[in-house]
C-alpha cells in the first residue's frame, strides 16, 4: 500500500524516497516495537540551556500542590508588596518556549504553563518559580513523548 502511494507521487512528482523519518519540524521520531515514540528531547536540551536549566535537579511533577487557602495559593495574582520582575528575567520566553512543548509533544505540562501563563503581563518572584519548577520536571522527563501504538486494543 505504502509502495503503491510513493510510486504513484513519483509520477506526478520529482521527489526521493530517504527512508523513514527521524526528525522532522523539531520533532524527534522513533520506531519502536509497540509503536512511533514523538518526542523533542533535543528541543529540551536546548532549552534548558538557554534558561540555564540544564544542571538543575530534577522534580517528579510540573506544579506544587496549590493551596486551597487562597492568601497561601502559590498561583496568586501579584500582591500589593510584591515586584513585577523586570526585563532581566526571561519570564515571556520561557513560557512561550514551554508552550510549544505543551502543544506539540508534553500535554503533561500544558495545566501548569497556562496557570502560568496567566501572569504573563505582572510576573512575580513566585510565579518564575512555578516555571523553573517545569523546567525541572522536564529535566528528569526528557524521554518522554508521544506514543502511536500499534498494538491493537482488546
Amino acid at each position: 500500500l505504502l509502495k503503491k502511494a510513493i510510486d504513484c507521487l513519483k509520477k506526478e512528482f520529482e521527489m526521493k524516497n530517504l527512508g523513514r523519518i527521524k526528525f522532522c519540524l523539531g520533532l524527534q521520531v522513533e520506531y519502536l516495537e509497540n509503536g512511533i515514540l514523538v518526542h523533542q528531547e533535543a528541543y529540551i536540551t536546548k532549552v534548558l540551556k538557554r534558561f540555564y536549566m540544564d544542571k538543575s535537579h530534577p522534580l517528579c511533577t510540573p506544579m506544587i500542590v496549590r493551596s486551597l487557602d487562597v492568601n497561601k495559593d502559590p498561583f496568586r495574582p501579584q500582591e500589593k508588596d510584591e515586584e513585577i520582575l523586570g526585563p532581566e528575567v526571561p519570564y515571556l520566553s520561557a513560557i512561550g518556549a514551554l508552550m510549544y512543548l505543551a502543544n506539540y509533544t508534553r500535554p503533561d505540562i500544558t495545566f501548569a504553563i497556562n496557570l502560568l501563563a496567566r501572569y504573563s503581563s505582572s510576573p512575580t518572584r513566585r510565579h518564575w518559580n512555578g516555571v523553573k519548577q517545569i523546567f525541572r520536571y522536564l529535566r528528569g522527563t526528557m524521554d518522554m513523548g508521544l506514543l502511536y501504538s500499534n498494538v491493537p486494543k482488546p
